[in-house]
């Protein structure tokens, strides 16, 4: 059993492929069939589209299940922020042997009891994007090979890319009325943060060191009376490394890659 934590995957470079087909013709008396195989393709990408959503919810589901199980406890009777994510989770159709699973891996080991050891693999996946892909399993040398054939089936190749990222703690703090950056950065300065930010839904987040980063976040909920929402480490991009995807084919790709590797390795 593994869980993929796939973090800041990024393009460096836009390819751009070109076929050519000459003499070639076409004599077509039933055009029915080719009013049918737009209509079967058209399913085919919708499908994919919603299969790439559903994959998405996923993987969300599980990140926040294993965060409340690691910071509150696995028992749901004491722990209010858990039953009210594992609640969601039910409702969204979420199996039950993976909330187990994902409750399990917020402890540090596998639903069977089992140790989990963490696995990190670098890679190149087209077009063109640099990712890290960490994991948490009980079986390194399985996880490797399906990692590596995910990766190839993909047209990806395993090579360095952590050159491309920088490891930052991150801590996301629920949403507070009246709780925006300025009312938080002198605090978290003073905690050992090194940037503090707002996303759009006014969560404010906070980047520490590796080393500092639950310390900072215990620190920064005692003194502004915050609640975690979630507190992990990660693979940030570097700035000078970063592109704007402006492709939907790009992010199609993209996203088909990291919803297949959840829903194979989870």
């Amino acid at each position: 059993m593994a869980t993929p934590l796939l973090r800041n995957c990024f393009p460096r470079r836009k390819l751009f492929q070109y076929s050519h087909i000459s003499s070639l013709r076409f004599f077509v008396s039933t055009p029915a069939l080719l009013s049918g195989h737009s209509r079967w393709s058209k399913i085919k990408h919708d499908k994919g589209k919603e299969d790439a959503v559903k994959n998405k919810q996923r993987s969300v589901l599980a990140q926040e299940i294993m965060h409340a199980s690691k910071q509150y406890g696995p028992d749901m009777n004491g722990n209010a922020k858990l039953a009210a994510v594992v609640a969601n989770a039910k409702k969204a159709g979420f199996p039950k042997a993976s909330i187990e699973a994902a409750i399990a891996r917020g402890q540090g080991r596998s639903p069977n009891g089992a140790a989990l050891e963490n696995l990190t693999i670098e890679a190149m996946i087209p077009p063109s994007v640099a990712a890290v892909i960490e994991c948490q399993t009980d079986s390194k040398l399985k996880t490797l090979q399906d990692i590596r054939l995910l990766i190839g089936r993909f047209g990806g190749t395993m090579t360095p890319t952590t050159y491309m990222f920088e490891r930052r703690g991150k801590v996301v703090f629920e949403k507070a009325e009246g709780v925006g950056s300025d009312e938080v950065l002198e605090e978290a300065i003073e905690a050992g943060a090194t940037d503090v930010d707002v996303e759009e839904d006014g969560k404010v987040v906070v980047y520490t060191d590796p080393s500092s980063t639950k310390s900072t976040a215990d620190t920064l909920a005692a003194a502004l009376g915050l609640k975690i929402e979630s507190s992990d480490i990660i693979w940030d991009p570097n700035e000078d490394t970063k592109i704007t995807i402006d492709s939907e084919q790009v992010a199609g790709t993209l996203e088909n890659f990291l919803g297949v590797a959840v829903k194979q390795i989870a």
